[in-house]
């Protein structure tokens, strides 16, 4: 024998109700009223040992479990309406719902009892499923009063767990501490390009955070937080419920020295494009500063893909001067150099008078000269003289890096525009601040960023010749002394620089990136300043570099 009504709340949705609208859950309330007010005649209902149920327990039954169903779909207000104190009730079950974020919860009432005040007690069953944390279960109970025909819960603190006081929530609490990165002093690390963001779930949403996020957080496949009881106003865990084995995070510890760090921050404030500036050390390839803009998403001084324009000269020159060349030849630099058809020509069409040297085209940046004398870096010349500062190869840093790309030329126009960094020449600008630290160093050291995380690192297939980097460090000097450096002249520690103006895209006049690379004479510095879409090297990259290198002072 059964009743209609019964079995439909009976069936009132027990898993997962949210998104529907609060009809369901006040139709329950109605029925609850209808059937108590109807006082269930016809009804009988037997428990597990034969005995006759209480038709009012069952009724106050089917009304707290109206109420876990509602708590267990998130729906704090529709359950508060089914208790004494709504609003008391709204509040500490929105509270724990919104601090244990279970991905299932599942609420069940029991058999309940009536009491000589005509009060009917339930005990219920509750398990959460909590991410960091697995199953978290326990036993209450709660007591329902009958007020105007209608069964409702009587809430408080200790019915939502039984450990819980007026003033306390449940809430999670991290065992497995995030551990820091840190910078070459072992402080916390202040590189925003690097370090990036740690999402709601404590997940590293971006840079190293990201990449090393197993590492930082630790727990070693354990739960790595625990449910505790805590205040609602101060926040502050007091008891815990689960308990966690987890093992703490390790730190992350960079080569990023903190000096260097600021003083490139401080150098890129106020650009109005995106960029790049990157600092090394010479003597071991430390990364010593990364700072790109806009921070988040691609790191542009690590992993940009660019032309680097007339700052790949150096390598160039290496070519040239590996072939014969020295700096004290004369040479030409007209207006225009053509190739098959195609017309080459210097910024703004300069021309340097008879007489010029290699030396002077290069601190002058001049096109045609590098385009008229391609034949010097012909065959596979260019591409084994890039090898030799590392590019082409996987570079092992700690961090995502694109490490340059220098093909062997297919034509004598591809050679040509090669020459100058364009066509199909490609790097970041953490490789063109290592082609810079490679002339100062003498040779080629790859960089690092995340020493401990380095299983191996590249080795360059060739080397420089001496005379080859003793002539580069003089032509490098000379761009600052009276060419296209002259941003740098006059600062402290004997600046080497190399400007670049990088052509891209289709459009007439092209649009260009602006770049600057250089060493410190006196310091154990390289680096590199790029901006993209920012006009000329000289004259955009070179105030930015200049900023940099007065920040270090």
């Amino acid at each position: 024998m059964s009743d209609p009504t019964l079995q439909q709340m009976a069936r009132h949705d027990r898993g997962g109700r949210r998104g529907r609208s609060r009809g369901p859950v006040l139709g329950v309330a109605v029925a609850v009223v209808l059937a108590a007010g109807a006082g269930w005649w016809g009804y009988r209902a037997w428990s597990e040992d034969g005995a006759e149920k209480d038709p009012e327990v069952v009724t106050a039954t089917a009304s707290l479990q109206a109420f876990l169903d509602a708590w267990a779909a998130g729906e704090a207000a529709e359950a508060g309406a089914l208790s004494d104190s709504p609003k008391t009730a709204e509040s500490l079950l929105s509270s724990v719902m919104t601090n244990l974020k279970p991905t299932a919860t599942k609420l069940s009432a029991g058999d309940g009892e009536k009491n000589d005040k005509g009060e009917v007690t339930v005990p219920y069953t509750a398990r959460f499923t909590v991410p960091a944390v697995g199953v978290f279960g326990y036993e209450s109970q709660a007591t329902l009063v009958r007020k105007a025909e209608q069964w409702i819960v009587e809430f408080s603190s200790p019915m939502v767990h039984p450990r819980l006081e007026h003033g306390k929530t449940l809430a999670l609490k991290a065992v497995a501490k995030r551990a820091p990165v840190l910078d070459a002093n072992g402080d916390d690390l202040q590189a925003a390009s690097l370090r990036g963001s740690v999402d709601e779930q404590g997940k590293g949403a971006f840079g190293l955070e990201a990449r090393y996020d197993k590492q930082l957080r630790g727990g070693g496949g354990t739960a790595t937080s625990e449910v505790v009881i805590a205040d609602r106003q101060s926040g502050e865990a007091e008891a815990s419920l689960t308990k966690s084995s987890a093992e703490p995070g390790k730190p992350v510890k960079t080569t990023i020295d903190p000096k260097v760090q600021g003083a490139a921050a401080a150098a890129m404030e106020g650009l109005k494009v995106n960029a790049a500036l990157i600092a090394l050390e010479p003597s071991t390839g430390n990364i010593l500063a990364v700072s790109s803009r806009p921070a988040g998403g691609l790191n542009r001084a690590l992993a940009g893909r660019y032309p680097p324009g007339s700052t790949f000269k150096v390598v160039t020159a290496a070519a040239m001067l590996k072939a014969g060349m020295k700096p004290s030849d004369v040479v030409k630099c007209p207006k225009f150099a053509h190739v098959d058809g195609q017309r080459f020509e210097n910024q703004n069409q300069f021309t340097l008078p008879a007489g010029s040297t290699f030396k002077d085209s290069f601190a002058k940046s001049c096109n045609t000269m590098f385009v008229e004398n391609r034949a010097k870096a012909g065959g596979s010349a260019l591409h084994d003289a890039a090898e030799a500062f590392g590019i082409g190869g996987v570079w092992d840093v700690g961090d995502t890096t694109y490490d340059g790309s220098v093909p062997v030329s297919t034509s004598d126009n591809d050679l040509a525009a090669s020459t100058i960094g364009q066509a199909r020449v490609q790097a970041s600008p953490l490789v063109m601040a290592s082609i810079a630290a490679t002339v100062k160093e003498g040779t080629f050291k790859q960089p690092v960023l995340v020493p401990d995380a380095v299983k191996k690192k590249h080795e360059a297939t060739a080397r420089l010749d001496p005379s080859v980097t003793g002539a580069l460090r003089d032509m490098m000097r000379a761009t600052v002394t009276y060419g296209a450096g002259s941003a740098l002249t006059g600062l402290p520690g004997e600046p080497h620089a190399k400007t670049g103006t990088a052509e891209f895209g289709q459009e007439k006049p092209p649009r260009t990136h602006a770049w600057m690379i250089g060493y410190q004479g006196a310091d154990d510095l390289a680096w590199c300043v790029m901006l993209e879409d920012g006009g000329s090297g000289g004259a955009d990259a070179g105030p930015v570099a200049a900023r940099f290198l007065k920040n270090l002072t």
